[in-house]
C-alpha cells in the first residue's frame, strides 16, 4: 500500500538575526512514511524538533532540503515546495490539524466554528456533546471558556470533516480522563476510515492507546554523536 504521507530527507534550520545571523540547525535527514489507517507518534526529548517537524508537515515552515509528499486529489504532491494557494487547498481537502491551542475569531459561537469546518449544525452539536461540552455553551464564543473547554472545541473542529491525513499536536492537553478517552476513540475511528495520523502525545497512556509505532526525533547533537 502506498503511503498517504512520506517525508524524505527533510532538513530545517533557523537564522537567528538577533544573534548575529547565527544558523541553528534543528532537523536534518528526517525520513519516514505513514500508511492509511496508521498512527505514527513523534517521540523524543523536549527541544529535539518535534514541533518544528509538525509545522513543516502542516506547511507553516518551509524546508531547507528534502520533500514532504502528501497524497492530494489522487496524486503525490510535495508540500515543501507548494505555493500558498496549494497549501490552502491541501489543508481544506486533505490535511487536518489539531493543535493544543485554539485560534478562533472573537465573538464567533463555538458551534459555528465547528460548522465552518464543513459539519452540519446537528453534526457539530453531536460532536461537541460527545466531547462533553454542554449545550448551553454552544452559542457562546470560546474566548469565554476554560482551557479544557477551548481544547474540546478545537478537537471538534479538527474532527468535524474527515480528511485523509491528520496532524495531532498534543490533542489531549488540558483534558480530564473522560475526555481523553473520547479523543482516543475519535482517533481510532479516524484510523478505521483509513486516515493517516501523525501525532505528538506527551501523555504516554494516550500514545500507547493510539500509536502503531513511534518515530524518534532526536537532537542533532545526539544523531551526530551516534
Amino acid at each position: 500500500m502506498s503511503a498517504l504521507l512520506a517525508v524524505e530527507g527533510l532538513a530545517k534550520s533557523f537564522t537567528l538575526h538577533l544573534q548575529g545571523g547565527v544558523t541553528l540547525a534543528v532537523l536534518r535527514g528526517v525520513s519516514f512514511s505513514v500508511q492509511a489507517g496508521e498512527c505514527v507518534a513523534l517521540t523524543g526529548p523536549s527541544g529535539a524538533g518535534k514541533s518544528t517537524l509538525m509545522r513543516c508537515l502542516q506547511g507553516n515552515y518551509g524546508a531547507d532540503a528534502g520533500r514532504i509528499m502528501i497524497r492530494h486529489r489522487g496524486a503525490m504532491l510535495d508540500l515543501a515546495t507548494a505555493d500558498a494557494r496549494t497549501v490552502r487547498d491541501v489543508r481544506a481537502e486533505t490535511l487536518g490539524h489539531v493543535s493544543q491551542f485554539l485560534r478562533a475569531i472573537p465573538r464567533v459561537p463555538a458551534i459555528e466554528l465547528v460548522m465552518a469546518e464543513g459539519a452540519t449544525r446537528e453534526a457539530a452539536r453531536a460532536l461537541l456533546l460527545r466531547l462533553n461540552l454542554p449545550e448551553r455553551l454552544h452559542a457562546l464564543p470560546p474566548a469565554t471558556f476554560s482551557g479544557g473547554e477551548q481544547q474540546r472545541v478545537n478537537l471538534a473542529r479538527g474532527f468535524a470533516r474527515p480528511r485523509p491525513v491528520m496532524l495531532l499536536d498534543e490533542p489531549t492537553a488540558s483534558l480530564d480522563a473522560a475526555n481523553r478517552a473520547v479523543v482516543v476513540q475519535l482517533i481510532h475511528e479516524a484510523k478505521a476510515r483509513g486516515c493517516a495520523v501523525v501525532g505528538i502525545f506527551h501523555d504516554a497512556e494516550v500514545r500507547d492507546a493510539v500509536a502503531d509505532r513511534p518515530f524518534p526525533v532526536l537532537p542533532l547533537e545526539a544523531t551526530e554523536a551516534a
